[in-house]
């Protein structure tokens, strides 16, 4: 059996249950794939995020927008990609893995260079930065069918361990991108102007005094360099499995770029429009107040233009969308939130939170408390905002290991407890330093309790992979991993939304008390259903 399955070739047996079979031919062949999967996740993460690091700078450059506005750019690329894993939780079964994803790779370079030629000028208008960031969305939509692709590689009693490290090391996308981007900008790498820092900036070894001249451009142009070697690796090392409940019935490669595209088409526009709703004047509507119900619109649009698709695609759509029948998808979808929501969210908007609190002075002027006054004591955002996705994305797979072996369900819960305790630990000091004249004397004690929320949410999303491992059968699996990720990085549009929104209502601590909130209900939920007497599944 071993001399079937090929280096760049469609495998049409795969037992990876079977012992022999794994350790004579599957365990290689997954590995290649996996090791191939990370990196391309990781640029993928990268591409998405990077308006988190790429906002603080346009601040510190005074770019002519708003800190409301410039969060909006992280919430723009949140929403998208949280859409796009809609169509790309199906993806692996119509067009195959390696097929897969050797295009997502690809489409990467687009937004990454688009931002890139749109940062070379403080001139171009907002409107360019909100579509680059939409485009960026591609990143997200990535993970859930990188996820899915992976499930099938390997066994269910290493799908803890094996989807932890795709997901955890590909989560380091977001750290690798807040280390290399401040690196790069101080360097005139690709050609292009330099701009000169009116505020002060930093990088992991300290800050940068306004004055410097930046390269912002770099912040995009950088992932090309990454991009074009992983498409070619995709395309020459990895496989499409092509069993029964794999991809049986993939058609050419060219066929499977044509439903790729079309499939992130049909979620691009129910994107678009909840966006429109939602984003302030002029862009949007402003309609912020009904964000939650317009989420669930544009989740139930997107799966709705899905099912009108017609020809090969429908049946294979029909047979994964049984998932939706059973309410375990429901309930894993809702705790899945809670982890990889609340590591995504916060990896957004950690950095920019940094910067508005700690970086300006807020003091009474004429009765009225202000926020302008650039508080000269106050830490980088861009030397310490690296530090929570690092500790989350690298934890996961720990998290991973530790549920294979004790059970899903029992690190989830211990996990929510802490995560409640952190997030009003959290509120409570960033409400202490938005009204001081001295923030940087509460920075010691937010960042250490973010960097608690950041770990718990990591170990968070390894232990609830594992449970979604064993709660479903293997060809429910995979689609269950995508769909309940896309639902969950929605978390990287809400949690900037909310930052912005309650830092401009002048109440950031609110933003946290909601979250807690949330956690404190995701805990009854996986004790009712995974730990409590009535379980159907004992701490799997």
């Amino acid at each position: 059996m071993a001399e079937k399955v090929k280096v760049s070739a469609d495998i049409h047996e795969w037992d990876v249950e079977d012992e022999q079979f794994w350790e004579s031919t599957g365990k290689k062949v997954a590995t290649r794939n996996l090791w191939i999967s990370i990196p391309s996740l990781l640029c993928g993460f990268a591409v998405w995020l990077y308006w988190s690091v790429i906002t603080v700078q346009m601040l510190n450059l005074g770019f002519p927008f708003t800190n409301s506005e410039l969060f909006t750019l992280s919430a723009i690329a949140g929403l998208t990609g949280a859409s796009l894993r809609i169509p790309s939780s199906f993806f692996i079964r119509i067009a195959g893995g390696r097929n897969t994803i050797f295009f997502t790779t690809a489409l990467l370079m687009i937004p990454a260079a688009g931002t890139g030629f749109a940062l070379l000028s403080q001139d171009t208008p907002l409107w360019v930065f909100q579509l680059m960031a939409f485009l960026s969305g591609l990143g997200g939509g990535n993970f859930a069918s990188s996820m899915s692709n992976i499930s099938f590689f390997y066994p269910k009693r290493m799908q803890g361990l094996s989807l932890g490290l795709n997901a955890g090391l590909g989560n380091a996308g977001v750290t690798t991108m807040q280390l290399l981007i401040p690196a790069v900008m101080t360097a005139g790498i690709f050609g292009g102007g330099s701009m000169i820092l009116e505020k002060p900036s930093g990088t992991l070894i300290g800050k940068i005094a306004a004055g410097t001249e930046t390269f912002i451009h770099n912040a995009g142009f950088v992932w090309l360099v990454f991009l074009i070697p992983l498409a070619f690796l995709a395309w020459t090392r990895m496989n499409n499995i092509r069993t029964e409940h794999v991809s049986p019935n993939i058609g050419s490669p060219a066929s499977s770029f044509a439903k790729i595209g079309g499939m992130l088409g049909l979620a691009f526009l129910p994107a678009a429009v909840g966006l429109f709703f939602i984003l302030p004047e002029p862009t949007g509507l402003g309609w912020t107040w009904a964000k939650y119900p317009i989420i669930g619109l544009v989740i139930w649009a997107t799966v709705l233009l899905l099912k009108q698709l017609r020809g090969e695609i429908k049946p294979n759509l029909e047979r994964q969308f049984k998932i939706f029948g059973n309410k375990h998808t429901w309930v894993m979808s809702v705790i899945y939130t809670m982890t990889f929501g609340s590591f995504i969210g916060y990896s957004a908007a950690f950095a920019l939170a940094i910067k508005v609190i700690f970086g300006f002075q807020h003091v009474m002027v004429d009765g009225v408390m202000t926020h302008d006054l650039v508080n000269e004591n106050g830490p980088s955002a861009l030397t310490y905002a690296w530090m929570g996705p690092f500790i989350g994305a690298f934890i996961r797979p720990v998290g991973g290991w530790i549920a294979d072996k004790v059970g899903g369900a029992k690190v989830t819960q211990l996990v929510t407890i802490t995560m409640i305790a952190s997030a009003l630990g959290v509120a409570y000091f960033m409400n202490q330093a938005y009204k001081s004249e001295t923030p940087e004397d509460h920075f010691v004690p937010f960042l250490l309790l973010f960097l608690v929320l950041f770990a718990a949410s990591g170990v968070g999303n390894g232990s609830t992979f594992r449970t979604i491992a064993i709660v479903f059968d293997r060809e429910q699996a995979g689609p269950v991993l995508g769909w309940t990720s896309a639902v969950a990085a929605y978390g990287a549009f809400v949690v900037p939304q909310e930052f912005g929104e309650q830092i401009r209502n002048a109440t950031p601590e609110i933003a946290l008390y909601g979250f807690a909130i949330f956690y404190t209900i995701c805990l009854f939920l996986n004790w009712w259903y995974y730990l409590g007497p009535k379980a159907e599944y004992k701490n799997p």
